[in-house]
């Protein structure tokens, strides 16, 4: 499957995929997505999804986008106390 979101610095892609992995307590990034899916009811499968209503959709990347942003920013203020 192709990816459309074009990330700013190529070379954190692994970073953000173990990320994605991380927030959602998948043994890789591939399953996240579908594991987020299944968490919220969402009937994604590997492959074509255009029956997906937007909501559908955007319940799935919601969870996976605001878990990581969230995670994110535990992470930067974690850093922040460490060099107090």
């Amino acid at each position: 499957m192709a990816r459309r979101n074009k990330i700013l610095v190529p070379e954190a892609r692994q970073g953000l995929d173990q990320l994605k992995a991380k927030v959602v307590q998948s043994q890789s990034p591939e399953d996240a997505k579908f594991e987020a899916a299944e968490e919220v009811g969402v009937p994604l499968k590997k492959g074509y999804n255009g029956q997906l209503t937007s909501e559908q959709a955007g319940k799935v990347g919601g969870r996976l986008g605001g878990s990581m942003v969230r995670e994110l920013v535990k992470m930067a203020q974690e850093n922040l106390r460490k060099k107090r």
